[in-house]
């Protein structure tokens, strides 16, 4: 008798399983791009140009420095002479211009001192104006009113009132005698050099009547300008002169006192 096959259970298909791919980045400790790297090439590039300026600085005379500066200035002074104004009786220039673009000019004029010509020392300054003082029994009491001192510009000359002593009359740009008898004597101090001049008005802080149209301004100005012309009356050459200035009471010689009369005074600066 046969016997019937027997039956196999169907073969069961297993689950496709997915492939997974896992990427591992492997990042060095403390790595945080090349960008540091810039940053720290420019730094050492500024310090290495700073330390190489600093030592042309050194390795340089005043004459060397002085031709560098010149050698950029022309520019400014063109600039200057073409500008609105040029013509008129500040040049161009005003009250309170900077001082480099203003003594620009005066350095490539060629009307200027040569460029060694240096102001004489403040004790020999003081020295020449002491003696010619001396010799005037007229004017020996002056010397009280005269101050020589060195300044980062060169060498100022202080013509200082008082209590009983004025440059000028009050109120106006007319000098005194004996404002005149003085400015002759630092005419005659002065004139042995060739050092370029600034000749700077002072006023006090006293207020002007009301109505009146002069002011401290135009008077300090005017009192500058008075000064500059005797002091070519008596000797002083006209292209010495860079500038007058009129700063007012901007500038007090007794500053807790702006009113006290030794504000008002005329400076002649002798530039290096």
């Amino acid at each position: 008798m046969a016997t019937a096959p027997l039956l196999q259970p169907a073969p069961v298909e297993e689950p496709v399983r997915p492939i997974i791919v896992k990427k591992v980045v492997v990042q060095a400790a403390g790595h945080h791009g090349g960008a540091w790297k810039v940053a720290y090439a420019d730094f050492v590039t500024a310090m290495m140009a700073f330390f190489l300026l600093l030592w042309l600085l050194g390795a340089t005379t005043e004459k060397q420095k002085q031709g560098l500066a010149d050698y950029f200035t022309p520019t400014l002074v063109n600039l200057k002479e073409n500008a609105a104004g040029s013509s008129g009786l500040l040049k161009g220039d005003s009250l309170n211009a900077a001082e480099d673009l203003r003594d620009a000019k005066s350095q490539t004029s060629l009307q200027s001192p040569p460029r060694d010509a240096d102001a004489p020392s403040a004790n020999v300054l003081r020295e020449r104006i002491e003696q010619r003082l001396r010799q005037s029994a007229q004017l020996r009491d002056l010397a009280r009113q005269v101050r020589v001192m060195e300044t980062p510009e060169g060498i100022r000359i202080d013509l200082v009132d008082d209590a009983d002593f004025s440059m000028f009359a009050l109120g106006t740009t007319v000098l005194t005698d004996r404002a005149r008898a003085l400015v002759d004597v630092i005419a005659k101090a002065v004139s042995q050099d060739s050092a370029p001049i600034i000749v700077r008005g002072h006023t006090d802080a006293l207020k002007w009547k009301p109505g009146l149209v002069a002011n401290n301004w135009s008077l300090s100005t005017g009192r500058a300008e008075a000064t500059r012309q005797e002091l070519m009356r008596n000797g002083v050459a006209q292209t010495r002169f860079r500038r007058i200035e009129g700063v007012a009471d901007m500038e007090p010689l007794i500053a807790d006192n702006p009113a006290d009369p030794r504000n008002r005074r005329i400076s002649v600066l002798l530039l290096r």
